[in-house]
């Protein structure tokens, strides 16, 4: 199964508490943190929401 690495870029504070959960749910929590996660739909569904915030790579 292929697997994305997914870094967050900005902050989240100043935006909605759904997309701070989205976040939390994808295990970021600083600027900067990096996370190796399944390319699935839930995963996908999660990242469309904080699309904004985070930079994705495909490994």
């Amino acid at each position: 199964m292929n697997r994305i690495r997914v870094t967050q870029i900005r902050s989240q504070i100043g935006h909605r508490q759904n997309q701070h959960e989205c976040l939390k749910g994808l295990g970021l929590r600083k600027i900067n943190s990096m996370v190796e996660l399944p390319n699935t739909p839930e995963v996908r569904g999660l990242l469309r929401k904080v699309i904004h915030l985070v930079k994705i790579e495909e490994i």
